[in-house]
């Protein structure tokens, strides 16, 4: 039997900047290892902000509700902490980080994430070896590995650099927000295939999307739909499909 690795109990989140701005109003959302979860809604309803309280942005603050990861209060961690017990966020808009190479970032995180976990840094042969494993796994091009973070990248290429330091890092859960944003169908196949090749039974992904293209690469479990701050509706595939046809017209004011 699977164990629960998050759960989520009446989370309430503003803007911090405008504490009168609130986005998420209630949010309830259990999640096993190894399932898959999507969650769609229109914009606005608050998808990437839900992922970003849960990777702890601090544009965001929790003004009621609880998040417990792995039996840890996951709201009383700095991002950081929460990065060492092995969330991972995938930026719908990767940044570029000049002068900074893929290599020096990858292996500075993957050591931040070690110490946390009382193991010795990795010698700098079992890292190239490592970061060469991963980077044919998920069939990312060697130049780019070499090269600046996303510096010059296409977008397609920023994701799938994305998927690869996903890969290095190796996290229990991994939220995809909006990684489909720009792709073409290549670039989609390729992102997702990566994802798919990472998946274990002791993981867990939520994959944060508006369209049901993605789903038919990544194959969820559950799809959740968020809508004005919370979850209205959740059921499985099927209603990624209904989405699809229908679109968000038949939605109401968010259940109680």
């Amino acid at each position: 039997m699977s164990k629960k690795l998050i759960e989520i109990k009446n989370l309430h989140a503003v803007v911090t900047s405008n504490p009168e701005k609130e986005i998420l109003k209630g949010i309830n959302l259990s999640i096993n290892e190894g399932e898959i979860h999507a969650i769609m809604g229109p914009n606005g309803s608050g998808k990437s902000t839900l992922s970003g309280v849960l990777c702890g942005n601090p544009n965001f603050t929790v003004t009621e509700g609880e998040v417990t990861y792995k039996g840890t209060s996951l709201l009383e961690l700095e991002p950081e902490e929460r990065a060492h017990l092995g969330i991972f966020l995938s930026f719908q808009y990767p940044m570029e980080i000049p002068g900074v190479s893929m290599p020096i970032f990858m292996r500075t995180a993957l050591n931040e994430m070690r110490k946390a976990k009382g193991m010795n840094p990795i010698g700098a042969a079992d890292f190239l070896k490592l970061m060469d494993e991963k980077r044919k796994l998920v069939q990312i091009d060697k130049r780019l590995t070499s090269r600046s973070v996303n510096e010059g990248f296409s977008g397609g290429e920023k994701k799938k650099n994305e998927i690869f330091q996903m890969a290095m890092l190796d996290p229990t859960l991994a939220i995809l927000d909006e990684t489909d944003s720009g792709l073409d169908i290549d670039a989609l196949r390729a992102v997702a295939d990566g994802v798919n090749k990472l998946y274990t039974p002791e993981k867990a992904f939520v994959v944060i999307t508006h369209y049901q293209r993605l789903l038919d690469y990544i194959k969820p479990q559950f799809v959740h739909i968020l809508y004005q701050g919370t979850i209205v509706e959740s059921g499985d595939a099927s209603l990624a499909l209904r989405l699809e046809s229908e679109g968000y017209k038949w939605l109401t004011e968010p259940q109680q």
